[in-house]
């Protein structure tokens, strides 16, 4: 084996070793939410016409909107990682700069929302909250756990984006080497699959 032959072999086993580190890593993140998930639909269950109540209090055209956002953010994702691909280094910095944009546009409607409910009393600890029904305080209070823990990952997901896009500008990565690019595309994608399920289950709860 010539010692080219072994640089590319050695990299390609990195680059298998990186993509089963992030599976792993997205796996413990889906471990995580799913036991909120669980926990979400045991009190839902034993307080059903509580948790409907409360729902009324969310705006669901914002939830809508934040899903469109969140969805247009993981084609761009996947836009950005098909261009790099096509050794279209421009294209590819441009559809992550997006990507970053709307994850931004997220936080900006989640702050709106959260600083509505603020106003309105409805918050952990506060007197307004506490004086409604005990399945309305555990449902505000799961909403601003779930919805808090997942605002974290979208921002933590933003300034992963960002680094990759400094990375791809400098030319680290590559048509030939964009796993760093697809491992963050995952836990973009993993991000938004977890408000996709927090959607319904707070906003458009029936």
């Amino acid at each position: 084996m010539t010692t080219e032959e072994h640089t590319l072999g050695h990299v390609h086993r990195d680059d298998i070793g990186s993509r089963m580190g992030m599976w792993l890593f997205l796996f413990t993140e889906l471990l995580l939410f799913g036991g909120m998930f669980f926990i979400y639909s045991v009190y839902r269950f034993m307080n059903t016409e509580s948790f409907h109540i409360a729902a009324k209090e969310l705006n669901t055209l914002i939830g809508c909107f934040n899903t469109a956002i969140l969805l247009t953010s993981s084609i761009n994702m996947a836009l950005s990682i098909t261009a790099i691909q096509k050794d279209n280094k421009n294209l590819s910095v441009f559809f992550q700069v997006v990507t970053i944009l709307l994850a931004l546009g997220f936080m900006v409607n989640k702050y709106f929302e959260w600083t509505t409910k603020f106003h309105h009393g409805i918050y952990p600890g506060s007197e307004t909250l506490l004086a409604k029904d005990s399945g309305e305080i555990l449902f505000f209070g799961l909403y601003y756990v779930m919805t808090g823990l997942h605002g974290l990952h979208v921002v933590i997901g933003a300034f992963l984006i960002g680094w990759m896009t400094r990375l791809t500008i400098k030319g680290v990565i590559t048509k030939d080497s964009f796993v760093k690019l697809e491992s963050a595309g995952l836990y973009w994608h993993l991000v938004d699959i977890i408000w996709i399920f927090l959607f319904p289950l707070f906003y458009l709860i029936t």
